[in-house]
């Protein structure tokens, strides 16, 4: 077993090895459910049920699943009789070879999300807790039929002592788990004008990074503004095309995602005078509304509602259709903290979390309130018009998922969960 495995990720790679049987030659592969297993994998994962996923969350996936890994379908134990079928699928990979055998198996594909995910995250605090564990994210490409990475910051920790991108990085060798989630309906046109792109500043991430795209470390201070256009995004797209355009782009990691998949639509080479041109290219459109600090999808419901930065746990919980006391229980635990926990942390992370600590009380009055009736609700709803007003619209790591939390048909659902790779 590799060495550098945290302690509960050896732990769950040695029990899904030890425990679930190879699937029978010939036989379809497909994620299984085993009570049995599924108890162990409770024990030694030790994640909150809100860092688990509702099943209206999942992506459609083959019937046969081309990979030589353990296929399983977790249900997360505090969920169980409860609506929503709460889980997540665990592919249990060896980390040799990974990105050959995750490529041909198509549970990565171009233009998927990268979701660093961090189970022991769990518990720790309100900031962690509201993150579902998420860190960081990166962009997935398929070339040379293997899954690349391409990650803001470009340098060699994210990207890989030869800039490859191969998941091979310090950052990817160490960790255990990754969510990938997929943007709907991107057409193979569209991945392969996305490939050109994550090519173009993969390759020249030696070139380009510090000087002219660098790292923001502040993510609530985003580059989008529902009042602007998006020229941040036009001058990605300028320095990825050798234009150099004037000045420096900071980004953090999942804006900088966010903005190389708007412009799927650009062709960089046929559309590579209009980026030369005043004013932003037609072809960039956004590939998920950026989100507000908190929605109303709890409360309102329909098509005209809306999920929020801060909504995860709170939509996870409420798919369950637990009653008042239940679901009150489970909400209190979100903003429960264990100090000695948080030095789990990144310092980076732990010092975002300091700098949330005076919003979380009013947050905590929003979850408990904002699906109640009376006095409770209308405070609820006056946080969260605060919130909103305090907060810009932003794409944190953790957005994608949220987005998944949306009903399958509702007109502002842009993502699905694929899968959770657990990497041995």
């Amino acid at each position: 077993m590799a060495k550098n495995l945290k302690n509960y990720g050896l732990l769950i790679v040695l029990l899904l090895f030890g425990a679930v049987q190879s699937a029978a030659p010939g036989a379809a592969r497909q994620f299984t459910f085993d009570e049995s297993v599924n108890k162990d994998v409770a024990r030694k994962l030790g994640i909150p049920v809100y860092f688990a996923l509702p099943a209206s969350a999942r992506a459609p996936l083959p019937s046969d699943i081309d990979i030589s890994a353990k296929l399983i379908d977790f249900k997360h134990p505090d969920a169980i009789g409860a609506e929503g079928d709460i889980g997540l699928r665990l592919v249990v990979v060896r980390r040799a070879g990974m990105a050959r055998r995750l490529a041909r198996s198509g549970l990565i594909k171009t233009g998927d999300l990268l979701l660093t995910f961090r189970p022991e995250w769990g518990g720790t605090g309100a900031y962690p807790n509201i993150q579902m564990g998420i860190s960081h994210t990166g962009l997935a490409y398929i070339k040379g039929g293997e899954v690349h990475n391409l990650d803001n910051p470009l340098n060699a920790v994210y990207l890989g002592p030869r800039f490859d991108g191969r998941l091979t990085s310090e950052h990817y060798r160490t960790l255990d788990m990754i969510h990938v989630v997929r943007p709907r309906g991107l057409t193979d046109d569209e991945r392969a004008r996305l490939l050109d792109w994550a090519t173009r500043l993969g390759s020249n991430a030696r070139k380009i990074y510090p000087s002219q795209i660098s790292f923001n470390k502040d993510y609530n201070a985003p580059k989008y503004s529902p009042k602007e256009p998006l020229t941040f995004v036009k001058q990605l797209g300028q320095i990825a095309l050798g234009q150099n355009p004037p000045g420096t782009i900071s980004m953090f990691c999942s804006e900088f995602a966010w903005s190389v998949l708007a412009m799927r639509d650009c062709d960089a080479t046929t559309t590579a005078d209009a980026f030369k041109k005043p004013g932003v290219p037609s072809c960039i459109k956004p590939v998920m509304s950026p989100l507000r600090a908190t929605g109303n999808y709890v409360d309102r419901g329909g098509n005209g509602s809306y999920a929020g930065l801060a909504d995860g746990p709170l939509l996870v919980i409420n798919s369950m259709g637990l009653d008042r006391e239940a679901e009150d229980k489970l909400l209190e635990d979100v903003f429960a903290e264990d100090p000695d926990s948080l030095a789990k942390l990144s310092p980076g992370h732990k010092a975002l979390a300091e700098e949330m600590k005076p919003r979380f009380g009013p947050l905590e009055k929003y979850y408990l309130g904002i699906s109640a009736t009376g006095w409770r609700k209308y405070k609820a709803r006056f946080a969260r018009f605060l919130f909103n007003w305090r907060v810009p619209q932003n794409y944190s790591p953790t957005s994608y998922l949220i987005n998944t939390l949306l009903p399958p048909d509702h007109p502002d659902r842009k993502m699905d969960y694929v899968a959770t790779i657990v990497i041995e």
